[in-house]
């Protein structure tokens, strides 16, 4: 490649992460549109996110904290996001996608929120279609990732454009329903994650 143009583009990544701010996996590596798993900063509180069914049902699934540290559970992949750069920017609407191979639920698993739950008084974090643009009808499936302190991030629901349906901008945090499942919820408690690269063998292999 002609020398000039290899400075140009690598000047134009440098000014795009400064203005945009790139998401850092735990090895100091910026993300781009691979599989990640999220795992908690803080020890001895569960382990990565998977998906799982609510109130001891199988389907729907929600996405939901393993109860186990060790466990890394299932990564994700980041899309769509408006400025138009290769990495996952910070404090950007962008979609979330629970990456397995297939589900017991023959659903989708694009991260969105649900409903609001009258019994629990919560809006929970749930699997749902894949999002069509930026349209009223995908708002809930938009999420920022905002960096929390130095070595921390955590997920964010303030999407630019929402119906008044919508619940207000909040963070996401975790909610730990009856039966002791640690739910992704909003909440003013954010969980506070990090990013490890999962292996495509790994991603390949996993159904829920």
């Amino acid at each position: 490649m002609n020398p000039t143009r290899c400075f140009v583009l690598a000047l134009t990544a440098v000014l795009a992460t400064n203005a945009y701010g790139a998401v850092l996996d735990i090895d100091g590596n910026i993300i781009f549109r691979g599989s990640y798993y999220v795992l908690p900063v803080i020890r001895g509180r569960g382990g990565g996110l998977t998906l799982s069914g609510r109130g001891g049902e199988l389907c729907p699934l929600d996405i939901v904290q393993e109860s186990q540290e060790v466990d890394e559970g299932n990564p994700v992949k980041f899309s769509n996001w408006r400025p138009r750069v290769a990495f996952v920017p910070e404090s950007q609407d962008l979609n979330i996608k629970t990456d397995v191979e297939a589900t017991i639920c023959f659903q989708s698993t694009y991260w969105r929120v649900g409903e609001f739950d009258e019994e629990r008084k919560q809006y929970f974090i749930v699997a749902g279609l894949k999002p069509e643009g930026f349209g009223q009808d995908s708002s809930k499936s938009f999420f920022k990732i905002e960096k929390s302190g130095d070595d921390a991030y955590k997920f964010v629901f303030c999407p630019s454009t929402c119906d008044s349906d919508c619940p207000k901008c909040s963070d996401v945090g975790i909610f730990v329903d009856e039966l002791g499942v640690r739910r992704l919820a909003l909440s003013d408690d954010p969980f506070l994650v990090m990013f490890k690269k999962a292996n495509v063998t790994e991603v390949s292999s996993k159904t829920m």
